[in-house]
C-alpha cells in the first residue's frame, strides 16, 4: 500500500517525521515522504499524483488543528479522487492541554478517519493495520 506522509504546517520536527517513514517502510508500505512545513493542499496534491491509499499527517508542535480544519473541504472539493483514500492524523495535535476523548472527535469532524494525539507511534501503525485490513 501507499502512504504520503509529512508533517504538516510551521511544524520542523525532522527526526520524528523520519522515524514514522523509517517505520512504515519496516511493516512494508511504499512510503511518499513530503517532510516538515507542509500545507494540507500539498499533502492531497501527493495523494493524487501517486494515488496513494492513505495520508498520515504528523503534527508534533501542536498546531494541526488549525493547519487540518479543511480537510473535509479538499475531499469534497476533489470529490471520487480521494474517496478510497485513508486520512490518519497523529502526534501532538492541539496547542496547550486536551484530552484524546475530546480532541480524537473534533479531528475525525475535520475529515480524519483515524487520529491519534499523543499515542506511541507503533500502537498508531499497528491501528492502522488493522483498519486497513478490516476495509478489504
Amino acid at each position: 500500500m501507499k502512504v504520503v506522509t509529512g508533517v504538516v504546517g510551521n511544524d520542523i520536527h525532522v527526526v520524528a517525521n523520519r522515524l514514522i517513514e523509517l517505520s512504515l517502510k519496516a511493516r512494508g508500505f511504499e512510503v511518499f515522504n513530503l517532510g516538515v512545513n507542509t500545507y494540507l493542499e500539498e499533502f492531497i496534491d501527493a495523494v493524487i499524483e501517486t494515488d496513494a491509499d492513505i495520508l498520515l499527517i504528523s503534527s508534533l508542535n501542536g498546531e494541526a488543528e488549525g493547519w487540518c480544519r479543511e480537510v473535509n473541504f479538499l475531499k469534497n472539493k476533489y470529490g471520487k479522487l480521494l474517496d478510497d483514500v485513508v486520512f490518519m492524523i497523529g502526534g501532538n495535535l492541539v496547542v496547550g492541554t486536551g484530552s484524546a476523548e475530546d480532541i480524537v472527535p473534533r479531528f475525525k469532524n475535520y475529515g480524519f478517519d483515524l487520529v491519534f494525539h499523543q499515542v506511541d507511534l507503533n500502537t498508531g501503525l499497528d491501528e492502522l493495520e488493522k483498519f486497513m485490513s478490516e476495509r478489504k
